[in-house]
């Protein structure tokens, strides 16, 4: 699977980046999420929902592990933070699976604890810090 790459030089340069990514999603609904603790994944995650038209504050649903938005065609954008579990029970627990399969974008950071759960078709963006502020954002279609 090609891998395709955005640059972040700094913080400045996200808003551009999630403009690039939000083309990059063209009808994919699950989004996973990988990096380092710290990366930027909900800061990315904002930058991304905003773009879309997301009016919401949004943050990280470290612990209620998803959050709802509205884009700007009143679609729900759904967020999930799956640092905290302990068990993939914990998610099908909230449903997770019917989040996934409803068609609508989901947004999920630290993935693979729920791995068994994903659907196969999926997007993986991979974010590497390169720098104080910059990043490299990695881009993977699965299937």
């Amino acid at each position: 699977m090609p891998v395709t790459e955005i640059k972040i030089p700094a913080l400045a340069d996200v808003p551009a980046a999630a403009d690039q990514l939000k083309t990059a999603l063209a009808g994919h609904t699950v989004v996973l999420f990988e990096g380092e603790m710290g990366a930027g994944k909900t800061t990315f995650i904002k930058a991304l929902c905003h773009s879309l038209g997301v009016k919401d504050d949004v943050s990280s649903p470290t612990f209620s592990l998803v959050n709802e938005y509205r884009d700007a065609r009143d679609h729900p954008v759904y967020h999930f933070d799956f640092y905290r579990i302990d068990r993939v029970e914990e998610a099908v627990g909230i449903g997770a699976q019917e989040y996934f399969d409803s068609g609508y974008l989901c947004l999920i950071e630290w993935p693979s604890r729920v791995e068994a759960l994903l659907p196969p078709s999926r997007l993986l963006v991979t974010l590497t810090v390169t720098g104080p502020e910059s990043r490299i954002l990695q881009l993977k279609v699965m299937d």
